[in-house]
């Protein structure tokens, strides 16, 4: 590369090293940029530096100058604070939609956005081997895909399938189509919410998706699935399993408020029961895992109304407990 293009480089290679080489525990000297822009071919002086540092601040840079030995610049303000970053990667890490490559890649990328001190800070903390992690590496792609198909008014057709002992797709028999209104993170799993002609409003794991592909429009019409509608239906499935809408009323220990308004929310209205209980209703959709969450309680919870449901939950545990006489 000529001398003159290679000129033109010069203050987009002060800036990169200002992202990875300093912190405020870190200044770059003059005389160390004007080394790391000799390496790469780059010819500098000490007073152009500055015209750079200058001009890398007018673009909105915030360049921060310590005075004395060992002084020099550093980036003062960058688009995530070290904390944030490591929030972002825990979430990342925790992820079962994601497969291990898949984090791994984010991570990196991450990484990237703070110093090289930094990121080594960061890297000690590191753990995604181990975790339960999604085996589909197309969550990514599909999310993209559903998202083009809600921008564009489109319906959506898909193989959906089912995992086996050998850790093998079985697809179901029938393409499936639906008309896409939001994704939700739901209980470490992405959940497209849509709405179909054979089952109304459903739900189906992203990360059980494949071949997804748009069809002409327009999306079937589903009002109950814009605004506050949209989280009262997402609220009123319960950890994703399909069962009959019920108003539900418990009585829970007051040790366990927290995984109420965990669960719930923190809306939830709680009324004394004695001085241990307290009793609340809410909408779920009863099912099976609705259930065994109540039982996991143990004596600490229980259902009071409606009968029903109490004795629904009273044969899911007797049924489990026959196991194990």
């Amino acid at each position: 590369m000529a001398r003159s293009e290679l000129q033109k480089l010069k203050i987009l290679y002060i800036k990169e090293y200002l992202e990875r080489k300093s912190s405020a525990e870190r200044c770059v000297s003059a005389k160390e940029l004007i080394d790391y822009l000799a390496s790469k071919g780059i010819a500098s002086e000490r007073k152009s530096i500055y015209r750079d540092i200058e001009a890398l601040e007018e673009f909105g840079m915030d360049i921060c100058r310590q005075a004395g030995m060992g002084g020099g610049f550093y980036l003062g303000d960058r688009p995530f604070e070290l904390p944030e970053l490591k929030l972002l990667i825990d979430a990342v890490q925790s992820s079962r939609f994601l497969t291990e490559k898949k984090s791994r890649a984010l991570v990196k990328k991450l990484c990237a956005l703070c110093s090289q001190d930094e990121e080594l800070l960061l890297r000690r903390q590191i753990a995604v081997a181990g975790r339960v992690k999604s085996m589909n590496e197309n969550v990514l792609y599909n999310v993209d895909a559903i998202q083009e198909a809600m921008r564009l008014d489109n319906p959506i057709t898909f193989r959906y399938f089912d995992w086996d002992m050998d850790h093998r797709k079985k697809f179901r028999e029938k393409y499936y189509e639906a008309s896409p209104y939001a994704l939700l993170w739901e209980n470490e799993n992405y959940y497209l919410i849509a709405q179909t002609a054979e089952r109304g409003i459903t739900h189906y794991r992203v990360d059980r998706m494949q071949n997804i592909r748009l069809l002409s429009g327009p999306r079937l019409p589903c009002p109950e699935l814009k605004t506050q509608k949209f989280a009262d239906y997402s609220k009123m499935v319960f950890q994703m399993y399909q069962g009959d809408t019920v108003e539900v009323k418990l009585r829970f220990h007051k040790s366990l408020i927290n995984v109420i308004f965990d669960r719930f929310g923190g809306d939830c209205m709680l009324i004394p029961d004695g001085p241990e209980h307290v009793t609340f209703t809410q909408k779920v959709e009863v099912s099976p895992m609705f259930l065994s969450w109540v039982i996991g309680f143990g004596s600490k919870a229980k259902i009071l109304h409606p009968a029903s449901v109490a004795q629904a939950c009273r044969e899911l545990a007797l049924e489990a407990a026959g196991q194990y006489i």
